[in-house]
């Protein structure tokens, strides 16, 4: 009576043992492949092999105060470039800031043209220039006009040393980060961020944006194509990105979840050395 008894205990055991199995498989299979797949399309079947989506131009920015400038010449005369070029650092093309490199070691800031408070850069021999309210090609032209005073056709090329834009949250490279143009578009920050990880919300990631001293919130789901074809699809200079975790992500850091596979195999244990022995 007494191993009978034993015996139907065992058997609820190893109902109760299958009753969490199966939860936490259920636990597990919440996360499809929907939740992580990239600009979706309205069809829900997506069968679509090929759409067109609206055209979209990036915004040119203009140049303001506290922008460093890199401004290349050239003209007949090599030793006058070497004079203009001189105040040039070679823009550290890399994925950090200048100034920063991955494992936190300090670089050599590009020095460049500051834009002064007033909107002026000072350059050699042709003394202030005003480039503020400027895209960089009118400043170009700007700047060109200023040099054939002294010299022998020249050219003129200006670049942005210090645009910059921000990456944080679920993702795996996360950091600050050079902005080469005004045409970086959202899905080269993701793969420029080592893409989301799989813990990442990729329907609900927030875009901080100034525009003319205003700061903007942006909600930006990135599971629908339709992001494709909004402003925010170009980045600019001074975003902010941030991808807020998964509720999955709080619960594969909660120690009780932790433990629970731990708790699981101690007991699978136990029962299958007390059938053992009860047999």
């Amino acid at each position: 009576m007494k191993n009978l008894f034993s015996k139907k205990c065992i058997s609820k055991d190893i109902k109760l043992l299958l009753m969490m199995a199966l939860s936490l498989s259920f636990f597990t299979s919440c996360l499809t492949t929907k939740n992580v797949t990239y600009f979706q399309g309205s069809d829900p079947l997506d069968t679509l092999r090929y759409s067109t989506l609206k055209t979209i131009a990036p915004l040119i920015p203009k140049i303001q105060t506290d922008d460093i400038l890199a401004v290349t010449v050239s003209s007949l005369s090599a030793e006058s470039n070497e004079v203009f070029n001189f105040q040039n650092v070679t823009p550290l093309i890399t994925s950090n800031f200048p100034g920063v490199t991955s494992n936190g070691v300090a670089r050599n800031q590009p020095l460049g043209y500051l834009v002064d408070p007033s909107g002026n850069i000072e350059m050699p021999l042709i003394g202030k220039v005003h480039v503020a309210g400027l895209a960089l090609e009118e400043a170009g032209i700007k700047i060109k006009g200023e040099l054939g005073k002294f010299l022998k056709e020249p050219t003129a090329n200006v670049r942005y040393l210090n645009q910059k834009f921000t990456i944080l949250g679920e993702v795996n490279r996360p950091g600050i980060y050079n902005l080469l143009d005004n045409h970086t578009s959202l899905p080269e920050v993701i793969g420029v961020a080592g893409d989301l990880t799989i813990f990442g919300r990729r329907d609900n990631v927030m875009l901080m944006r100034t525009t003319e001293g205003k700061r903007e919130i942006i909600k930006l789901n990135l599971n629908s194509r339709e992001v494709l074809e909004t402003p925010y699809y170009f980045i600019r200079s001074g975003d902010i990105i941030y991808v807020e975790p998964t509720k999955g992500k709080l619960a594969s850091s909660d120690r009780t979840l932790q433990l629970i596979p731990i708790a699981t195999g101690v007991t699978t244990s136990l029962v299958l050395l007390l059938n053992l022995l009860f047999k």
